[in-house]
């Protein structure tokens, strides 16, 4: 039977439990203190004493939520993913430590989370919110397995998210086409037409662009192989660094036409130490910048009267025209570099919704066919 003890302080009045515990045939007490009331205290120790009728190691040391995770990310992320990627981990660290502060995960419940992805979301992007709370509920999941915490306070929780004036960052077929038509009709304008071109038919990510060099392109076989980037912001890794994940190391197969371009521009341009496609020496990171390639976009999208969208939009836009061209969810996931199909179905429910309509349509004229 558990005993509750009111303990009077200079600036508070809390309550702790003392709940029986043999280890080994010696008596071993477990105490837990810092509750506001009498009922809090007195709910703890029956859940307490109920882990301990099923076998459940007793959690009796407290941890700090931020540096738990801290020290998550140093064992389990540190070494297996990209730095660019990491940086997205610290992010969340940072959330983290700003709103618990000190509290121990251990004293962490569903409602003390709910809270902070209320607070976290009143200003941030859909996006940001989905990433930090995958990154949160991964950790949280190591840490009931390996016994330090029992309860998993980000299951079921509502995420809220800041809705932007403008959600879509991608085109339509109809408008994807007359983009590629005036890229096309300006690719030997700039070494920019070619960069926004290759992104638009293959869908890579403007990092694995920039990093693609020379021997990347097999002509013979119309593959380009995506197995590096390269850093072109301040806290990307100087040079060539790592793919985003594993997934993303991958040989995509391309179209003649793109191809052929590239055949020429090899052997009109000259090359440079590092063999780079989209070498730019007058640029401070050497490649062609993430600011410049987006203000080329806009503006041919501006001549052609389309809502502009973004570099990383065109990356959108590529899965978007397959997936309503009928390839397959699991060929564009692969194309794309996808960590795994979950990614994929996510982004891309806006149009999968359209096709499923289609679908609908196609199974009740099958079997009417069928019949008739």
């Amino acid at each position: 039977m558990a005993s509750i003890r009111k303990r009077v302080g200079v600036k508070k009045t809390s309550f702790e439990f003392t709940v029986s515990n043999m280890v080994n045939g010696k008596s071993k007490p477990i105490k837990k203190g810092g509750f506001r009331t009498e009922r809090e205290a007195k709910a703890a120790a029956i859940e307490m004493e109920a882990q301990l009728a099923k076998g459940i190691s007793p959690i009796t040391k407290n941890v700090p939520f931020d540096e738990y995770f801290q020290e998550w990310i140093e064992d389990y992320k540190k070494h297996l993913v990209s730095s660019t990627t990491l940086k997205h981990y610290e992010y969340s660290l940072n959330a983290i430590r700003e709103h618990f502060s000190k509290t121990p995960i251990q004293n962490i419940n569903k409602r003390e989370y709910q809270k902070f992805i209320n607070w976290f979301g009143s200003n941030k992007a859909k996006e940001t919110v989905e990433k930090v709370h995958r990154h949160i509920r991964a950790c949280v999941k190591d840490a009931i397995d390996e016994q330090d915490i029992h309860i998993d306070f980000t299951r079921n929780a509502r995420l809220l998210w800041k809705v932007p004036k403008r959600e879509r960052n991608y085109l339509d077929y109809e408008e994807s086409q007359r983009l590629l038509k005036s890229v096309w009709s300006n690719i030997d304008d700039g070494l920019g037409y070619s960069l926004i071109h290759l992104i638009a038919t293959s869908g890579i990510r403007y990092q694995e662009a920039v990093g693609l060099t020379r021997k990347d392109f097999n002509f013979e076989n119309n593959t380009i192989a995506i197995n590096k980037t390269w850093g072109y912001k301040k806290s990307s890794p100087d040079g060539f660094g790592k793919t985003k994940n594993e997934q993303s190391k991958r040989t995509i197969k391309m179209d003649n036409v793109t191809m052929n371009h590239f055949k020429r521009l090899f052997k009109t341009t000259p090359t440079n130490i590092h063999g780079l496609v989209f070498f730019s020496p007058e640029s401070k990171y050497k490649v062609i910048s993430n600011t410049n390639a987006n203000k080329l976009l806009k503006k041919l999208l501006v001549e052609l009267d389309i809502e502009p969208i973004t570099l990383h939009g065109l990356r959108h836009t590529h899965a978007s025209v397959l997936l309503y061209q009928k390839a397959s969810i699991h060929y564009v996931s692969e194309r794309l570099g996808h960590s795994d199909i979950e990614t994929t179905l996510k982004k891309y429910t806006h149009v999968l919704k359209e096709l499923r309509l289609e679908d609908e349509q196609i199974t009740v004229q099958t079997f009417e066919r069928m019949v008739v």
